[in-house]
């Protein structure tokens, strides 16, 4: 039955629908009422349904028709993106843009420009993913990523072309009643070491190295939402961005921990980065996007 439905069919009992009537809708489609006729005629005998009630003065959907109205709408929605979609791969547009972001990275200042590029390329499909540490520029280097955003440790690989962005504050801290919140005091290294901190580990390696750990006793955590809730249970200390922890700070949960010399904060905050692969070229929708993230951060 599906080989014999044309997108012609579903459009003329589209607008029947939206006209209320079958003259009216000649007249929108600029066709004859007969030809109109014919065509729901057909329609309804192929597919074996009764679309419309003719035993009044002028035909009416029936229950079975009202239903398959919303369908044939769904029907020529799709159609008309897939044409969307093959006109701008005509045009050279790429068929669908891949980001990948880490998890340090606060998704608030990108919004906009994602928002823009909706409305600049309306049918381009855009895919957004989420990973642990290191999950974003793997997605690169796997081809499953266009653009990635991501803090690059201890520097910027040499194969990847990445437009520093904004900076990424890592805050020190702990929950109010963990014995660092209670010293009275800047925290030595030395206090440091007597408590757990909890540590974001990259999945791809749960045992590798972890940068800004102090002392022996750590956990691993490749989930950031997981860390957070064991640093509100009192159950350690860390570095957490400071975009998340803002709300518990104001709120009490959670305060900042005062470290004495604390060489992580001489460095200041990390670097967001928008990357991708230097032998990849981006596509004209990931240009756009590059140069209106440049545009708004440019300093």
């Amino acid at each position: 039955m599906i080989g014999s439905l044309t997108l012609d069919q579903l459009r003329v009992l589209v607008t029947i629908a939206e006209t209320g009537s079958f003259s009216a809708a000649g007249r929108r489609l600029q066709r004859a009422q007969s030809a109109i006729s014919q065509t729901v005629a057909t329609l309804e005998g192929v597919q074996g349904v009764t679309l419309f009630d003719r035993s009044g003065h002028k035909p009416l959907l029936t229950e079975v028709g009202r239903a398959l109205v919303g369908q044939a709408r769904l029907v020529l929605s799709g159609a008309g993106r897939f044409e969307a979609m093959a006109a701008g791969t005509r045009e050279g547009l790429e068929p669908e843009l891949a980001v990948a972001i880490d998890p340090l990275v606060p998704t608030a200042p990108l919004i906009e420009s994602l928002r823009a590029l909706r409305d600049a390329f309306p049918h381009l499909v855009v895919s957004f993913s989420t990973e642990g540490l290191g999950g974003a520029e793997r997605r690169l280097r796997r081809g499953d990523a266009a653009l990635a955003f991501c803090i690059l440790l201890p520097s910027v690989p040499e194969d990847l072309t990445a437009l520093p962005l904004l900076g990424a504050r890592l805050l020190p801290v702990v929950a109010p009643d963990h014995p660092l919140a209670l010293l009275g005091r800047a925290a030595t290294r030395a206090d440091l070491e007597e408590h757990v901190q909890l540590v974001l580990s990259d999945p791809s390696a749960p045992d590798g190295p972890c940068h800004g750990v102090i002392g022996t006793r750590f956990w691993r955590f490749v989930e950031l939402a997981r860390r957070l809730d064991f640093l509100l249970a009192g159950l350690g200390w860390c570095r957490m961005p400071e975009h998340l922890v803002r709300p518990h700070l104001a709120e009490g949960r959670l305060v900042a921990l005062d470290i004495d010399d604390d060489p992580a904060a001489w460095a200041g905050p990390l670097t967001v980065y928008a990357a991708h692969l230097r032998d990849r070229t981006l596509g004209p929708a990931g240009r756009w996007l590059l140069g209106d993230l440049q545009a708004r951060f440019a300093p």
